[in-house]
């Protein structure tokens, strides 16, 4: 909750990973609220002080992927709202004509998420999508110590890289510190 907190304020793809990580969690935990007390939070407090507000967060979470029937796969709203301002700041980007830095990063990584798409089965999902999904890809990778290709590495850093530039056009629009009048 505390850790989700501060990756929303500082690193909006971080916070979607995280809450990626949390759906993952709660599903392999079978949504049982006591056993991801057990297992995943209470060992990682620093003290017991913040065991009640963990809780009612995971519930809150718990709740929210059975209401919105998400046991199996899908993603919490929260995550689906922020994918959505992500994808139209991209949208926004990719249509100004005084923004080539972008367009270029998105060049680069084209084929990357292209190739990605189909390997992964997401024929639907919007480029951004894509993105955030790779680097949850990546993740799982290196938690399950699985190795990684230099081929693979190269893309998926392309793809970062992408994917950096717009977090950070995204947090100077939420500041208030981004004009898309200037552009």
């Amino acid at each position: 909750m505390l850790v989700a907190q501060k990756k929303q304020q500082e690193n909006i793809a971080e916070y979607v990973l995280y809450l990626f990580q949390i759906e993952d969690i709660v599903r392999a935990l079978n949504f049982d609220l006591d056993q991801i007390m057990d297992a995943v939070v209470k060992p990682n407090l620093p003290d017991s002080s913040f065991e009640a507000q963990y809780r009612e967060w995971y519930e809150e979470i718990i709740t929210e992927m059975k209401r919105s029937k998400r046991e199996k796969k899908g993603h919490l709203d929260r995550v689906m709202e922020v994918l959505k301002e992500l994808v139209y700041l991209h949208n926004t980007l990719v249509s100004m004509k005084a923004e080539s830095k972008y367009k270029q990063l998105c060049a680069d990584s084209v084929s990357f998420i292209s190739e990605f798409r189909v390997k992964a089965s997401m024929k639907e999902e919007h480029d951004v999508e894509i993105l955030i999904h790779a680097m949850h890809m990546k993740l799982q990778f290196r938690l399950r110590k699985k190795e990684i290709t230099q081929e693979t590495e190269d893309a998926l850093d392309s793809m970062r890289i992408q994917l950096a530039f717009l977090v950070r056009e995204y947090h100077k629009m939420k500041s208030g510190d981004y004009s898309f009048m200037q552009n």
